[in-house]
């Protein structure tokens, strides 16, 4: 039996949830699955990614092959460095210690990373809504700047204008 790590999609229509599960290949992409490692939500920025590390890692040390984007996933949350670095081990390239010591500086950069990305959306917002607020105080200006006008214009009496206009001018009958 081939074993897939693949994604299932649950939620609303235009905001997919998915869960990232370990299935047969061959059971539909919504059916039955295996074990479920966690969950990717993409619709938040950064995306909401919960995984069982641990369960992932054992599923890809015993061959289960991963979709394309579960392995960006996994990826992402370093279950694929964690594995290349045990298959180093297990060959003799590294020790377990300096296994350990590459994938704890690792992840300390990718924390890193991810902190700063929040910070500068954050920035963002702030930086967004500030422009927002000064338009509209502009715009706020310009509405009490027109009120003054017109209430000026109101105060201000109109120049005398003749007790009775002339009588407009009576349109002839049309000639047929």
């Amino acid at each position: 039996m081939a074993t897939r790590i693949r994604l299932q999609r649950h939620g609303k229509k235009g905001k997919p949830i998915y869960h990232i599960v370990v299935a047969d290949q061959r059971a539909k992409r919504d059916g039955r699955f295996i074990q479920k490692l966690g969950t990717y939500n993409p619709n938040v920025n950064p995306a909401n990614i919960n995984l069982d590390f641990n369960a992932a890692l054992e599923w890809i040390m015993k061959g289960a092959q991963p979709s394309d984007t579960c392995r960006a996933i996994l990826s992402y949350k370093g279950v694929m460095l964690k594995k290349h670095l045990l298959v180093g081990v297990s060959k003799g390239a590294l020790t377990e210690a300096d296994a350990e010591k590459k994938f704890n500086a690792w992840i300390e950069q990718k924390e890193k990373s991810i902190e700063k990305k929040q910070e500068r959306l954050e920035k963002d917002k702030e930086a967004k809504k500030k422009e927002i607020l000064k338009a509209e105080k502009i715009k706020k200006e310009e509405r009490a700047k027109a009120a003054e006008e017109t209430t000026a214009a109101e105060e201000t009496p109109a120049e005398e204008a003749p007790a009775e206009e002339a009588p407009a001018a009576e349109e002839a009958p049309a000639a047929e």
